[in-house]
């Protein structure tokens, strides 16, 4: 390529997942790209450059982690404007995901420079995958906060939300989240862990709060590793279709909208308006 070009051609940002435990999950374009653009982002540069020097890949890096990435990205930009191709990688996983580069895709996609992604591992997915818990519809919500109180909260706004979630947490602080999880949903709320997946000593426990607090502290090495916590969703309300309410929702329709006469049945009964009305809409199609 001539320097005029070089001048000319704008480069590429690639997101490039990278494996979470099982080298053998990186893909051929993965390679690829890591072995062809000019320069690597790399949340933990030493950790990188193992996996480069796995596959026997000479690439020039920089670091990029959440201390700098504001800072770095308009230089990564003008790299781009200048014709440069770079690779963004995490330590482990699809970058972004609860990883750093957010401030840089940010800018790239707002001053129109290209972003490509290179998918691959990424442990959220993976987890749900092999859970157990409906994926027709499920939530990333990172990892939990800091705070007790704050995680209580955390935990029972995931639960209400009636879906899957699927929630990140770190070594030190698993326990207290478990305990925490138990206050605000109770002991025999079901759950799904999984820890060190693709790797040697990959693990899933599916069962009550209370049996994998017990799980882990019999054996407190189970607590390491990379760690995902998955909640299922709060089921659906139902109200029981009791014959009297039965019969006041029949004498009420003939005088009224059936979703009004629910709610006055609700009301006269104590139970709950739209769980009522559901419950009816429910029956009549079956």
């Amino acid at each position: 390529m001539t320097k005029a070009e070089t001048l000319n051609k704008i480069g590429t940002l690639y997101i490039v997942a990278t494996p979470i435990g099982n080298l053998e999950d990186i893909s051929e374009r993965a390679l690829k790209t890591l072995a062809e653009v000019d320069l690597i982002a790399a949340e933990d540069t030493r950790h990188t450059g193992k996996l480069l020097s796995h596959f026997n890949i000479k690439a020039k890096t920089f670091a990029l982690h959440d201390h700098n990435e504001k800072q770095k990205a308009q230089q990564i930009l003008d790299w781009l404007n200048e014709g440069k191709d770079i690779a963004l990688v995490s330590d482990a996983g699809t970058p972004l995901i609860s990883d750093p580069g957010y401030a840089v895709v940010n800018l790239c996609r707002e001053l129109g420079a290209q972003v490509t992604p290179v998918p691959g591992a990424c442990a959220a997915i993976a987890a749900v995958s092999c859970s157990g818990l409906p994926t027709d519809k499920f939530q990333f919500l990172g990892f939990t906060p800091a705070k007790s109180q704050a995680r209580q909260q955390f935990f029972t706004s995931a639960h209400e939300s009636g879906i899957t979630s699927i929630i990140y947490e770190s070594t030190h602080r698993i326990m207290a989240s478990l305990n925490d999880l138990s206050d605000a949903l109770g002991a025999q709320q079901q759950v799904v862990f999984a820890k060190e997946l693709t790797k040697t000593y990959e693990t899933f426990f599916s069962g009550p709060v209370s049996e994998l607090i017990t799980f882990l502290t019999d054996e407190p090495e189970r607590q390491r590793g990379e760690l995902v916590l998955m909640l299922p969703g709060k089921g659906k309300e139902t109200a029981a279709i009791t014959p009297e309410a039965q019969k006041l929702i029949s004498l009420l329709e003939t005088e009224m909208p059936l979703k009004k006469a629910c709610g006055v049945a609700a009301e006269y009964f104590g139970l709950k308006k739209n769980a009522l009305y559901k419950a009816i809409i429910a029956q009549r199609e079956e």
